[in-house]
């Protein structure tokens, strides 16, 4: 379909133009661009890698590599012809080759990426794929073997879109055809991005259907995640079943109430897991402060209790909110310090 400037007397056809003929190139312009800001074609996807190349014995690379926030490795693949070549083709390799990758793979390549886009930011790559990932279990999270696959092109041809169509009715995959058309206005280049498959009507009735197989997918092999809810007693009273970070929250919390001091609850936990600041900043100041004292945390305060501090006339002890099969001995650690005579308990619960 073609694009109309609306004007006071007639709709005036706008020119189309091509890649070729603007000088854009697929890497150094189109690639460049769309991993700046990628919700231009896909949504909620985090690039953790580009020319992706991690694969025994294999030259090839994934253009761009991205993580959604179910787990799923994204391929995405780009091409400015008019036909898209041999996308589908390229991109099932490439598919079946990222299909085992693990968060630490991810975790790696993603601050190898940051090194080259943004340096200063690599030191917290691991920290923000866990965030990324929170809802699935953050550093433990186990990546899905469903990859999704996002081809982007100028065009598409009938063997292209055939291929597709039949992947995933037929099989259930998971691929988006982009279509990427530029116009020349005066001396402007504008670009027209629609999603043609699937088609925009349909796309959330797929999204859905294939959520549901996913869903069911995953349960069937959720057995090696620690999904594990606690019940925690303290002298307030019991809680309801908790997740890991929100057990390990009530059980310290409640223990420092009881007079734990922060020094002795820090050392029961493994790891750098709970960090003091001196005195006792504002609630205003806190997050400012525990930046400026520990710098890998800055763009990751997501992972830490920051509005849940606990407090001391001389420090301030904050929480990290990453927990993952070391919880239950921490649990128990912690509970070695409960005071003689008061209430303190937790208690794992099976899941439904």
């Amino acid at each position: 379909m073609p694009l109309f400037e609306l004007t006071a007397d007639k709709l005036k056809t706008v020119p189309l133009s091509t890649f070729a003929s603007e000088q854009i190139l697929e890497r150094a312009d189109l690639q460049r661009l769309l991993r700046a800001q990628i919700d231009t074609v896909v949504e909620d996807v985090l690039i953790v890698s580009e020319e992706f190349a991690e694969f025994a014995g294999a030259r090839r690379r994934i253009d761009l590599l991205g993580i959604d926030r179910e787990g799923k490795p994204v391929v995405i693949e780009l091409k400015r012809t008019t036909d898209g070549g041999h996308l589908e083709l390229q991109a099932l390799r490439y598919a079946a080759m990222v299909s085992a990758l693990t968060f630490d793979d991810v975790s790696e390549a993603y601050e190898r990426y940051l090194l080259q886009v943004k340096p200063d930011a690599a030191d917290s790559a691991r920290g923000q794929l866990a965030d990324w990932l929170e809802d699935v279990g953050g550093e433990d999270a186990v990546l899905t073997r469903d990859v999704r696959v996002v081809l982007v092109s100028r065009g598409f041809d009938r063997e292209i879109t055939t291929t597709v169509l039949w992947l995933n009715e037929v099989y259930g995959l998971d691929i988006q055809c982009i279509r990427l058309t530029p116009y020349k206005v005066g001396e402007r280049l504008l670009l027209d991005v629609q999603q043609v498959i699937p088609l925009p009507e349909a796309a959330d009735l797929t999204i859905q259907l294939r959520r549901r197989e996913s869903q069911a997918r995953a349960a069937r092999v959720s057995e090696g995640r620690d999904w594990t809810p606690y019940v925690i007693t303290t002298p307030d009273g019991t809680t309801e079943p908790l997740r890991k970070r929100q057990a390990v929250l009530a059980l310290v919390s409640g223990l420092h109430a009881a007079g734990v001091p922060g020094t002795q609850l820090a050392e029961a936990i493994p790891g750098p897991r709970m960090l003091s600041l001196p005195g006792s900043p504002s609630d205003d100041d806190l997050a400012e402060e525990f930046v400026t004292r520990y710098p890998k945390a800055k763009g990751n305060l997501r992972r830490w209790f920051i509005e849940s501090p606990l407090r001391e006339a001389d420090r301030t002890w904050i929480l990290s909110k990453m927990w993952g099969r070391n919880t239950e001995p921490a649990l128990a650690n912690l509970l070695a310090l409960a005071p003689e005579g008061l209430a303190f308990a937790y208690e794992a619960r099976p899941r439904d």
